[in-house]
């Protein structure tokens, strides 16, 4: 089994978040549609780890000038990844999407499925509703993959598999604010996209280029036949 470490899981996220923010926002025609199916089993990886949204059996369209949101009558969506307030009030918006993406999020750091039983110990609503009371009380790195806490060795090298405090604090944020209680107080996609790239952008930073004969005291060097090699800063 590969195991993903966080660059990749980023990418991930980058690419659903992408997919999103265009079926939200930047449709042709001035139409929007809401998902409202986004879970981890409905997010396919083709060969190069590109990330795909597959279900759209339970999609909604709607023109951009309908307020972004619409009633509906049954509430159609899976616990644990569906809207709480949608499901509450049959009020669906595009930030309905919106948690259920932070859901997913959520599982990307944690490594765990929302609907496992550790995270419904508190309630039955399961890891959106564990990580916002986690984050609130200051515990929230708990929850994090241990996998990501590893170090690895590849071709001599130690490599962390794990963000820095700068990405990881980043990617929370953003993952809080889309599983916020009320659909207003969530971002829209594109919030959510910028603010994932600047977390990658922060993690990839931390990549350091080494020259022949040059040391750096923050990484473990390795020079080979008076080439190039690329290493990952020890946080």
């Amino acid at each position: 089994m590969r195991i993903l470490n966080w660059e990749r899981r980023l990418k991930i996220c980058i690419d659903i978040a992408r997919a999103l923010n265009y079926l939200h926002s930047n449709m042709e025609d001035q139409k929007m549609i809401i998902n409202r199916a986004i879970k981890s089993d409905n997010i396919w990886l083709d060969a190069n780890w590109g990330a795909n949204i597959a279900d759209f059996g339970l999609s909604l369209f709607l023109p951009l000038n309908q307020d972004y949101e619409a009633l509906c009558l049954d509430v159609i969506g899976t616990p644990c990844y569906c809207d709480p307030v949608y499901m509450n009030t049959f009020m669906l918006k595009r930030e309905s999407d919106t948690y259920s993406f932070g859901v997913v999020m959520f599982e990307i750091l944690c490594g765990r499925r929302a609907y496992d039983p550790i995270y419904k110990k508190e309630s039955d609503k399961g890891l959106g509703f564990e990580a916002r009371r986690c984050f609130l009380t200051g515990t929230i790195e708990e929850m994090i993959d241990p996998i990501l806490k590893e170090k690895t060795v590849e071709n001599h090298l130690i490599l962390n598999r794990g963000p820095n405090k700068d990405s990881l604090n980043t990617f929370i944020d953003i993952a809080y604010r889309c599983v916020a209680e009320t659909q207003d107080q969530r971002p829209t996609m594109e919030v959510v996209v910028k603010e994932l790239e600047k977390a990658l952008c922060s993690q990839v930073s931390k990549i350091i280029y080494v020259a022949t004969g040059i040391i750096f005291s923050l990484v473990t060097p390795l020079i080979h036949n008076g080439g190039l090699r690329v290493f990952n800063v020890v946080s």
